[in-house]
């Protein structure tokens, strides 16, 4: 704890960057909740919650890749400040829906939030480099983590509790209101002054996204890892739920510990992130086949309490690997091309989530639970391994890459 603290007294810009994440990301946690119960309440229809979720998530494909464009071409910062303020009025929209002909209304509410956060990702993922220090980089995406835990138990085990006791419009109220507060904090976010003109400092590393990527064996590694890993992690967020109803029999309890205690996981991956300097990747990869390990054992525990201390363990995996992968594209793309590569691989990686749960849904109606956790388990084993071995081969042979990570 000293540490972060630490971090943040030293690092004052992403400290803002920090406090708008935690703000917006739990607001939109107890958001997405209320929602949910309110569909059930209005229409008593599931199909109406899964249409829902899912489109929540296709405007990723549509509008990341977009949000990328504009991280690279306009003021990062800007870029955040609007779309936060824009989301207010959509998340107070849902105030309106009374009746099953108005669902229509959290339809496109739903659409333009998940729009605005395909656009905000990439110039927030991309905006951290400009703010922070070169050697704190790693450290700073340690924090990252650590601020997605805060959401997951802030929003998971705090957004069912707040909807059933205050209502559903109150949820939607605080959403509104971590907007407009994230917002001003955002604005405030000093970026370093060089950044601004990045774009026409290094011209030589213009042009098409996909061809940039392609021009480096390490790049294309990480690439493929952005379609393997958020293809496995689809079966686990299917998987969460039904383990905790079904195997474990806790209900809606048994959800929010889950995630709660995937989020707690995350935030003690900061004790080994923080140290994290050299060889990134390969322990990126070698913590996969060890989330993989405690997936297969997941799998076959009976006691829930067990099971919570197991999620932890997951979820500081996820938090170290996330670290590693992040703080590595950092160092090894340019600025000026961060948006348009973060904006990418964040197409890649919902879309392959979203493909994932649709296909463990169908895989569950026909397969048991455990078996089909711990066939994704081994999948986790399996693509860590092969990347880590691809990689390894790469790094015994630099010739063969264009770009490198440093100090490796």
């Amino acid at each position: 704890m000293l540490k972060m603290l630490s971090l943040f007294k030293e690092e004052k810009e992403y400290r803002k960057l920090f406090s708008a994440g935690v703000l917006n990301g739990i607001g939109d946690r107890f958001s997405q909740v209320a929602v949910l119960a309110l569909l059930l309440e209005v229409t008593g229809s599931g199909f109406a919650v899964g249409l829902t979720l899912a489109i929540r998530v296709i405007p990723f494909l549509l509008f990341a890749p977009f949000g990328g464009w504009l991280a690279d071409k306009f003021s990062k910062r800007n870029i955040l400040v609007s779309t936060d303020l824009i989301r207010i009025f959509f998340a107070l929209s849902f105030l309106f829906v009374k009746s099953p002909d108005q669902v229509w209304i959290i339809y496109v509410g739903t659409f333009i939030l998940g729009a605005g956060e395909a656009i905000y990702a990439p110039a927030r993922k991309s905006i951290i480099p400009t703010i922070v220090s070169q050697h704190n980089l790693v450290k700073v995406n340690s924090l990252e983590q650590v601020m997605i835990g805060i959401i997951l138990i802030g929003g998971s085990l705090s957004g069912g509790v707040a909807s059933y006791y205050l209502g559903p419009n109150i949820t939607f109220g605080a959403n509104a209101v971590s907007f407009l507060l994230a917002a001003l904090i955002l604005s405030r976010l000093k970026v370093r002054k060089e950044s601004v003109n990045e774009i026409n400092s290094d011209s030589t590393q213009q042009g098409n996204t996909i061809a940039f990527l392609f021009s480096s064996s390490l790049l294309m590694l990480l690439l493929a890892s952005e379609f393997l890993i958020p293809l496995l992690n689809g079966i686990d967020n299917v998987l969460i739920s039904v383990y905790a109803v079904e195997e474990f029999q806790f209900g809606d309890l048994g959800v929010g510990l889950f995630y709660g205690s995937l989020g707690m996981g995350l935030m003690l991956s900061f004790i080994v992130g923080e140290r994290l300097r050299n060889h990134l990747l390969i322990i990126g990869f070698s913590v996969l086949i060890f989330e993989g390990l405690f997936l297969i054992i997941l799998s076959q525990l009976h006691s829930i309490s067990i099971a919570v201390l197991v999620y932890i363990i997951i979820g500081f995996c996820a938090g170290v690997g996330g670290t590693c992968f992040d703080s590595t594209l950092m160092r090894i793309v340019p600025k000026n091309k961060q948006g348009s590569v973060f904006g990418l691989f964040a197409t890649i990686s919902n879309s392959m989530i979203g493909i994932s749960m649709f296909g463990a849904g169908i895989a569950l109606e026909y397969a048991d639970n455990r078996w089909l956790g711990m066939l994704g388990g081994v999948g986790f084993m399996i693509s860590g391994a092969l990347l880590l071995s691809v990689y390894l081969s790469l790094k015994n042979n630099k010739g063969k890459m264009t770009l490198m990570e440093d100090q490796r």
